[in-house]
């Protein structure tokens, strides 16, 4: 990853601009990193959203040979006296042009909705409908490639809306204890509903050479696709859904910190393992580069990212 790549999934520009501002000596060491190649990215923040409230994203390519294909939003908006918090993995495949779509628009999309502040859930879903669309309809420019989506929607600092299409997941730490807010959508779970809309779901032997962390044959959507939701590829649309799981939560005196990871994390590790190996991690940066590495001593060849999110 270039540094040109770093800073455009930084996302949050208000950073940039400070950067540029305030730290000068820093960014004059940022734009030489433009002329370099890298295989990480950080970013950090204190979120407006709370005093309480603070943030930190990693990522890091894995070991194939395209280009990284995983794209992070980590925002802070106030819009309609509401103070948000905007974050989101977007997990590529077969191409980046899917997910950096995404990471451009989806979150305008679904705060576009006339009825986000009165019905969070049905706005979500109708962005998410209507994003694929757009995906879909840009097919000739964004190629066939797709991507998983996970987002979390921070309102007031006090309620954590969820939603996720693919195996990107989101794993809560409420009271010490890890509760998965999100829900994998993979083929095998699936298999019946592929099956109604005139798929099929088929397993490939073998797979175990490109991903060792995996026991068994890996299960695919017309033996192509290892997720079972996705945005984009227009090739097994017609069997592939992009409807999303919505989830609710209270973000009380019991909610800790949450983590948005791609499955390049979740392959090799449980939720409990991965809450409970960043507990003691206060700065969020820091446990999204911990919980990346300890993937990375664990095998993982894919792209990874990761955010941490702390509430307390």
């Amino acid at each position: 990853m270039t540094g040109r790549e770093i800073l455009h999934k930084m996302k949050d520009i208000r950073q940039v601009k400070l950067l540029k501002l305030f730290c000068p000596l820093q960014w004059s060491l940022v734009k030489a990193i433009q002329c370099a190649s890298g295989s990480e990215a950080t970013v950090k923040g204190k979120g407006k959203v709370s005093n309480h409230v603070t943030y930190g994203s990693h990522l890091v390519k894995g070991k194939s040979h395209h280009a990284m294909e995983d794209y992070v939003v980590s925002d802070l908006k106030h819009v309609h006296n509401h103070d948000l918090g905007l974050f989101a993995i977007f997990d590529g495949h077969l191409g980046h042009d899917v997910a950096n779509y995404l990471q451009n628009h989806l979150f305008d999309n679904i705060l576009k909705e006339k009825d986000f502040w009165t019905d969070t859930e049905s706005a979500i879903r109708n962005a998410y409908k209507k994003t694929d669309e757009e995906i879909l309809a840009k097919a000739l420019t964004l190629g066939k490639g797709g991507s998983t989506a996970v987002t979390a929607i921070l309102i007031d600092g006090e309620k954590l809306v969820v939603a996720n299409v693919g195996d990107s997941r989101a794993v809560l730490c409420r009271n010490g204890l890890p509760k998965q807010l999100s829900v994998d959508h993979e083929p095998s779970k699936e298999k019946r509903m592929i099956e109604s809309r005139g798929g099929f779901v088929s397993n490939i032997p073998g797979m175990q050479q490109f991903f060792p962390e995996c026991a068994g044959d890996v299960p695919r959507v017309d033996g192509q696709l290892a997720v079972a939701r996705a945005f984009g590829d227009k090739s097994l649309k017609i069997h592939l859904s992009s409807e999303p799981d919505v989830s609710e939560e209270a973000v009380d005196d019991e909610a800790e910190f949450i983590i948005l990871a791609s499955d390049g994390i979740w392959k090799v590790m449980s939720n409990e393992v991965a809450v409970d190996s960043i507990k003691a991690i206060k700065d969020p940066q820091l446990a999204a580069k911990h919980l990346i590495d300890e993937a990375l001593s664990r095998k993982s060849k894919d792209d990874i990212s990761c955010i941490v999110v702390r509430f307390q």
